[in-house]
């Protein structure tokens, strides 16, 4: 078991105080700072608590009184500076640390002191390891504040576990005991690291411990050259999941230095790096080919989320994949299909056809719909989507076909169309000015006429911003341009009213640049 000793305390008037030395619950010693002996005698200083005068003395206080006074008159010895002493057993080599207790320290203080700080506070704490007295070497570990822990401890266990303490005793006099460590910036871990070279089975120790503490003493390790240390650390960090990026990047940042100096490093990058000679590109245009040709609804559509998130954050990093190639040659095999399906079901002996063969027909065109509107999301928030506007603009027999087909199937086509142009209003896709005219010549009607299912059937419909879209698309036009197309809304408003879109802001601004103040006189 472990011991306190306290050492000697001169004669005259003392304060004994018990100071916790917490042993955690996975055997490791938490070494007390100055601040925590600081916060403790704070708590304990008779100036900090409220005072009762009406509250009668009880039993208890008057036990105190007299304990206090008992050792008031026993002789007593102070030296300069306190200091708290703990014995770690020899038996913790064979079966590794002591089950997790609390233990107490007495540590003293000037009586004369007011206040607790930083001056009467303890500044040296002694740890034993082995059994008591058996200790060859000394070795002062120095922190902040003047913080110093001594730990008392066998030159041959530190030879063995450590190079760093073999090369200092090596270049010492034999007779030399003591090794003096200046500006240790993590006591406690120090500590710890050192006691894990008496034990036998490091990984055990390491178990349910948290990621940051490994890395604290993978550190330590790596500066004493305790390899056992190193290597028992790096097969944790490689077995134990990482929570978040955060953790992720501090554990690959801590250990990527070690990759040409252990064989341990290298199975913990391939968690996040591959050595697969199998370009990324492949991997992508697989991923994309998966979501496109699957028909669960749920997962399809959760999926097309997630890549899309993914795809997004892609093209921000330095390191992005080109996928334009991929997804154009995705999206002119859904139009492919899609003109195919169209052909099918404009046919006039189609509605002749049974269920079971109508069926499929309609969901695999309601499919590939699903998959260019998604394919022009992911190509406008590349920038990449002028190219689209010209494969769908030229796409004139697929809307010849259009009103031949069931509104309450052909509606997805137009939500393609209304995608567009809104990416165009936005300035997301830039096409030529022959692209545009071409795109409302052949696209704005097919809308039109779907514009009422639009509303009511397609909950992801914005008729605002696709209203927006479509107006400012048509004042890119050169003015008889808009004039005709203009013209020609107005017709159908005229006729359909809400079932329209409303253009009524373009309209405005037309009429207005011809007849208000033309900038270009006739």
């Amino acid at each position: 078991m472990a011991e306190i000793r306290l050492t000697k305390v001169e004669q005259g008037q003392t304060k004994i105080r018990n100071v916790p030395i917490a042993v955690t619950p996975e055997g490791f010693w938490c070494c007390p700072s100055p601040v925590m002996f600081q916060k403790t005698l704070k708590a304990q200083h008779p100036l900090n608590r409220p005072k009762s005068s009406s509250s009668p003395p009880t039993k208890t206080s008057t036990d105190q009184k007299k304990h206090s006074s008992e050792l008031d008159k026993k002789p007593s010895r102070s030296s300069s500076k306190s200091e708290t002493q703990t014995v770690v057993p020899d038996d913790q080599r064979k079966n590794g640390f002591e089950p997790p207790v609390v233990l107490a320290a007495s540590v003293v203080g000037e009586r004369t002191a007011v206040r607790p700080n930083t001056e009467n506070l303890p500044r040296k704490v002694s740890i034993e390891f082995g059994e008591p007295g058996t200790g060859d070497l000394k070795v002062v570990l120095k922190g902040r504040q003047g913080f110093t822990v001594k730990l008392s401890v066998h030159k041959t266990v530190l030879q063995e576990n450590s190079s760093f303490f073999a090369e200092k005793l090596l270049a010492q006099h034999p007779s030399f005991h003591c090794i003096e460590v200046d500006d240790c910036e993590d006591v406690e871990t120090y500590v710890e690291t050192v006691g894990l070279m008496y034990c036998k089975e490091l990984k055990q120790r390491l178990i349910k411990q948290s990621v940051s503490r490994v890395l604290r003493i993978l550190k330590v390790a790596e500066v004493l050259g305790f390899k056992t240390c190193i290597e028992s650390c790096l097969e944790f960090l490689e077995a134990v999941p990482w929570v978040g990026e955060e953790e992720e990047e501090r554990v690959v940042s801590s250990i990527l230095h070690l990759k040409h100096e252990s064989t341990g490093v290298n199975p913990i990058l391939k968690r996040v790096s591959s050595d697969v000679s199998k370009p990324q590109k492949d991997t992508l245009s697989h991923v994309l080919h998966l979501v496109l040709k699957s028909t669960e609804e749920k997962g399809r559509r959760e999926m097309k989320t997630v890549v899309s998130k993914l795809l997004r954050e892609n093209n921000k990093s330095t390191t992005s994949v080109d996928l334009h190639d991929t997804i154009y040659t995705s999206c002119k095999a859904a139009l492919t299909t899609l003109l195919l399906l169209f052909r099918q079901l404009a046919s006039p002996e189609f509605g002749d056809q049974p269920p079971e063969i109508k069926d499929p027909a309609v969901k695999q065109m309601v499919l590939e719909s699903d998959n260019l509107s998604w394919l022009l999301d992911i190509l406008a928030d590349r920038n990449s989507a002028d190219e689209f506007a010209v494969m769908w603009a030229g796409q004139q027999e697929l809307a010849g076909l259009h009103c031949r087909v069931p509104l309450v199937n052909r509606y997805h086509v137009s939500c393609i169309t209304a995608r567009l142009f809104v990416g165009i209003g936005r300035g997301e896709v830039l096409p030529c000015k022959d692209t545009r005219h071409l795109l409302l010549k052949t696209w704005l009607q097919p809308l039109i006429d779907d514009y009422r299912w639009l509303q009511h059937g397609c909950k992801s419909f914005d008729r605002k911003v696709v209203e927006e879209g479509i107006g400012r698309t048509i004042l890119t036009l050169p003015l008889e341009d808009q004039q005709i197309i203009l013209l020609g809304w107005l017709s159908s408003f005229l006729k359909l009213g809400d079932n329209c879109p409303n253009l009524q802001k373009a309209f405005e601004v037309w009429w207005r640049r011809t007849f208000v103040r033309p900038y270009v006189e006739s």
